[in-house]
């Protein structure tokens, strides 16, 4: 008799969300690479920091609109080649960022830029709903807070990694040499992606009945057969996934106002030069990284101790408004090196509460959490419709401080809306969906 085979040194589902974190990584590292090439960009092809504010609202306008759609389109087809789709797309679009000022007259310029950065946040808007979908089949209710954080870390190293690569780059080869070499890894991870990862955990021939026991039952479901329309409306009436939505949406202010800022605030207001603007960029994304992944632990610990709907609440309540205060206290800090040091802890701090919002999501969206994780995403990335405008024109009238400001006021409104977020009590409540209300001994 043939012995049955030995299960992998490393479980099938931590190698998915290996190539999750490798997504979320290079999705940053693409989204990021305009915020710091813009210092040369703007002389080069004499565009204002109006135009470059607009550049990055055309990225966000089809993060933001396809969040939903990018959801549904996931759930429909499945997670294993709407990664491959969307990532061949991105790339695409990234590539033309620096190819055309070659191809393209300059009357035209600006117009392509403006299209390729919003394709390029069509492409992406589906990448955390979809990942969102993956980790609520491969893992256990009671590590989505945790897979969730690491993730989220994934993507704040890549943020990290980008100032660090291309402000030297761009002095030694160019922008424009800069932005494609950083691109062209994403082809491999495509590549990898589409040969190894599956849709759920029975598909894949790699994970043996040990390590379906491990991840439960609940991933025994599939995405109902017909999304319909009224099903989607549920998702719009209902409480909890509108309040994550307005949440998700003022936290992100912040968030946007440290990732998309930050080096040319160093640059202009701190008066930093390129160079050790590029490197002291990679400080708040390094502690937004730390924060993250420290977030999803303690949301588990906490939904563990407290269950679900405190569990998830505590986090949210308590960061955000402490984030904003670290702002206030920015303001007020003559020091570059420690207002730096102050932006890393706030950044951090904003990145505790992300295990909280998608472990959330998935919760309360069951099955069609992709869908519910698109719809709160969307409410995120009005978050950075909202701020990227106001924030492009407080810093080119040179009013940084009141741009921190009103992010204070906007975290404490994101921890307000937590009060009324109950995780235990899901979209739909039939009993396919029983696995979003199984408390958190028992998941």
């Amino acid at each position: 008799m043939t012995p049955p085979p030995r299960p992998p040194a490393i479980p099938v589902r931590w190698r998915i969300l290996a190539l999750l974190f490798g997504f979320a990584l290079l999705a940053y590292l693409q989204q990021k690479s305009i915020t710091v090439a813009a210092e040369r960009i703007m002389p080069t092809l004499h565009l204002s920091q109006v135009q470059i504010g607009w550049l990055e609202q055309a990225f966000v306008i089809g993060y933001t609109v396809f969040q939903m759609p990018g959801g549904i389109f996931g759930q429909r087809y499945g997670a294993r080649w709407s990664f491959v789709f969307i990532s061949l797309i991105a790339f695409v679009a990234m590539m033309a960022l620096p190819l055309a000022p070659e191809l393209v007259s300059a009357g035209n310029l600006f117009a392509v830029l403006f299209g390729s950065q919003l394709l390029l946040g069509v492409a992406q808007a589906a990448i955390f709903p979809l990942s969102a979908g993956v980790m609520s089949a491969w893992f256990p209710p009671r590590r989505w807070p945790f897979v969730q954080g690491i993730q989220t870390a994934g993507m704040q190293l890549g943020a990290a990694i980008t100032p660090v690569l291309i402000a030297p780059l761009m002095l030694q080869i160019g922008w424009q040499s800069a932005i494609v070499w950083t691109t062209l890894p994403a082809l491999a991870l495509i590549a990898g992606w589409a040969w190894y990862a599956r849709n759920s955990p029975r598909q894949h021939r790699g994970v043996g009945p040990a390590e379906l026991a491990e991840i439960g039952s609940h991933s025994d479901g599939v995405a109902p057969e017909k999304l319909t329309a009224a099903r989607i409306r549920q998702v719009f009436r209902n409480r909890n996934a509108v309040l994550l939505f307005l949440s998700y949406t003022c936290m992100n202010y912040v968030f946007y106002l440290i990732a998309n800022w930050v080096f040319l605030y160093l640059v202009q207001e701190r008066h930093l030069s390129v160079q050790e603007s590029g490197w002291l960029a990679a400080g708040p994304p390094l502690g937004a990284a730390v924060g993250a992944a420290a977030g999803g632990i303690v949301a588990g610990y906490c939904c563990r101790r407290l269950g679900y709907r405190w569990g998830y609440r505590i986090v949210p309540l308590v960061a955000m408004p402490v984030a904003g205060i670290l702002l206030l206290w920015v303001t007020h800090l003559n020091s570059a090196y420690i207002a730096v040091a102050a932006l890393a802890v706030c950044y951090g701090t904003v990145e505790l509460t992300e295990g909280s919002f998608w472990g959330c999501a998935m919760a309360v969206g069951g099955r069609d959490a992709m869908v519910v994780s698109g719809f709160m995403n969307t409410g995120g990335n009005l978050g950075g419709i909202i701020g990227i405008p106001i924030v492009a024109w407080l810093s080119q009238e040179h009013l940084w401080n009141t741009a921190f400001l009103l992010g204070l006021g906007f975290a404490i409104a994101s921890a307000v809306c937590w009060l009324g977020i109950d995780a235990e009590r899901p979209v739909f409540t039939d009993a396919a969906q029983a696995s979003c209300s199984t408390s958190p001994e028992t998941a």
